[in-house]
């Protein structure tokens, strides 16, 4: 069972779960030696959730300690000598994906190896039943979950039609600045070329390095790189099915199911480290991201980390980041945020970004759509005006394709930010980050929230209210009277989140507001020519032209204010 603080970790699945379209043919099985397993321990016997410092300690022995530099491990070390990189404050938009086993029977979720051997449904997944459903759909493709274990999935997953320098050419297309590699998921198996893990991409399934082929793309097309990692709830998260290949010794330590003993999970701490520390050193990727949250029981393990990847980014001339949920790391750490709807409502004094899903699963499942492209362009525009970022998640196919209609989604945001991204990347937000009545729905919400005890910052569990959803995303759809702000220098960028029938009035800068500076030129990025404007006790009204430059919000660049 998974203790609350490490079920928040996890990826939180949505309501729906939805079957696959078509029916699986039938595959091969990889025939693997006699499958035994244990009587199932008595409650009693189970391994305390916890760990002892001691365990903690001795997870460390064997791991090489930081190099030399600025970075001790100590929270209050790394706050001292650790500043947010400007390549994340500028970029805005990012890039990750879950691609994985789970890929290949593209049901369900990405939790599918813990729902195919009878998992219980998790927080978020109430009122699902994912789990029989699962080893239902299972039974019924591939047999029973007894005879057709997970790992029988990996000849399945061949990445044979992955083009890495195409994908690095479209997600650059797409407008992100930087790209994470799907390092490891729940499920235990690493995809790149791993010394500590041997169940990894380069020995089986593809046959390849996945993270360092992708990085090594990324990086000659001039994107910023990084490894996403969900390696920190593996020991516990597939339940125990007696009978299963489970307690196959050529598999057993794949599942960490056999064997949860402390020596075991030791064994897992000390690899956990070790994981990290070979992903920094043979890939330097500028941001590690974890999906894990608080528990400070880890905080030997996590300063180790940290303190190994900053020193050494010293050594690489690099500015790196770590990115990861609450306060996992105490210091030296972006914020994410779980999907959009937990993201801030309000502007913030911290940087961050919510991982959000280009469709409703972050791995890729068989008949399940993305979201129209305007709900992405919408979200980057609400979170760059907080202070924060955003990084859609993507889905690839086993195979390693990119679903088209995923494709045409980033193309969309691409070509949206080739006539707006001056007022996305690079930008700082302004004193307000927007006005309207759903940045009104949004502040009456915050009221509410912290009424009940929102926590701000380390919270991020805000799902928003009657008028607005989680993010400040209006439930009912924008109007043109609600606009959103950024700033580059002395420019004032507004962002009209609906296009109008004629006239947009900026409240903000009605005339006797303090904002010092007048406005001289207004321009619509996309249209040729300056728009016409007056000013006056009610605000800054600009008549806007005919024809739309762009689809789903369009900026206004004023120039002349003293920001």
């Amino acid at each position: 069972m998974l203790a609350a603080a490490v079920v928040a970790a996890l990826c939180l699945e949505p309501r729906a779960l939805v079957r696959a379209q078509a029916t699986a043919p039938a595959l091969p099985i990889e025939e693997t030696s006699v499958i035994t397993s244990p009587p199932a321990p008595k409650p009693d016997a189970l391994r305390p959730i916890r760990e002892s410092p001691e365990m903690i300690a001795a997870a460390l022995k064997g791991i090489p300690p930081a190099p030399a530099g600025p970075f001790k491990e100590s929270w209050q070390s790394i706050a001292q000598n650790y500043q947010d990189p400007d390549w994340f404050r500028d970029g805005k938009f990012g890039i990750m994906m879950h691609w994985g086993i789970y890929s290949v029977p593209a049901h369900g979720s990405e939790w599918y190896v813990r729902y195919m051997y009878g998992g219980k449904v998790l927080v978020g997944d109430k009122g699902n039943s994912a789990n029989a459903s699962v080893v239902q759909w299972h039974t019924e493709h591939f047999g029973p979950p007894t005879q057709f274990g997970y790992k029988d999935f990996l000849p399945m997953y061949t990445a044979a039609k992955w083009d890495p320098d195409a994908w690095a050419a479209l997600f650059k297309k797409a407008g992100a600045k930087y790209v994470l590699a799907p390092g490891e998921h729940h499920d235990g198996f690493s995809n790149w070329d791993s010394a500590i893990n041997p169940y990894n991409a380069k020995n089986y399934g593809p046959k390849r390095d996945l993270v360092g082929d992708l990085i090594k793309a990324l990086e000659k097309v001039g994107l910023k790189t990084g490894v996403s990692n969900h390696s920190s709830i593996h020991f516990d998260f597939i339940p125990p099915l007696p009978g299963s290949d489970q307690y196959d010794p050529k598999w057993a330590a794949f599942y960490n199911v056999a064997d949860r003993s402390d020596t075991a999970r030791t064994k897992f701490l000390h690899d956990w480290v070790a994981k990290n520390l070979e992903l920094i050193d043979k890939y330097q990727p500028d941001m590690l991201w974890f999906d894990m949250s608080g528990g400070r029981n880890w905080d030997p393990l996590k300063l180790r980390v940290a303190a190994y990847y900053f020193n050494r980014a010293k050594e690489w001339g690099k500015d790196v980041a770590i990115s990861a949920k609450t306060d996992a790391f105490v210091s030296g750490q972006i914020m994410d945020y779980e999907r959009e709807g937990r993201a801030p409502m309000e502007l913030t004094d911290w940087i961050w970004q919510p991982d959000d899903p280009i469709t409703n699963k972050f791995g890729f499942v068989q008949g399940v759509p993305p979201y129209p492209a305007d709900q992405f362009v919408w979200k980057l525009v609400e979170n760059v005006s907080k202070n924060g970022n955003l990084l859609l998640n993507i889905s690839p196919r086993a195979d390693g394709t990119i679903p088209q209609e995923q494709q045409d989604v980033l193309l969309a945001i691409g070509r949206w930010l080739d006539v707006n991204g001056e007022a996305i990347y690079g930008s700082r937000p302004w004193i307000k980050y927007g006005e309207g009545p759903a940045a009104d729905a949004a502040a009456a919400t915050m009221v509410a929230a912290k009424a009940n005890g929102f926590a701000g910052r380390l919270n991020g569990q805000n799902q928003g209210g009657p008028e607005t959803l989680g993010g400040g995303l209006p439930r009912h759809g924008y109007k043109p009277t609600d606009i959103r702000f950024t700033t580059h220098g002395d420019t004032l960028y507004a962002t009209v989140m609906a296009w109008p029938a004629d006239t947009v009035v900026i409240t903000s800068l009605a005339a006797g507001q303090p904002v010092q500076g007048k406005v001289e030129r207004v321009e619509l990025l996309g249209h040729d020519g300056d728009l016409t404007f007056t000013q006056d006790a009610d605000g800054l009204k600009v008549k806007f032209p005919a024809a739309k430059p762009c689809d789903y919000a369009y900026v206004l660049k004023l120039i002349g204010l003293k920001l």
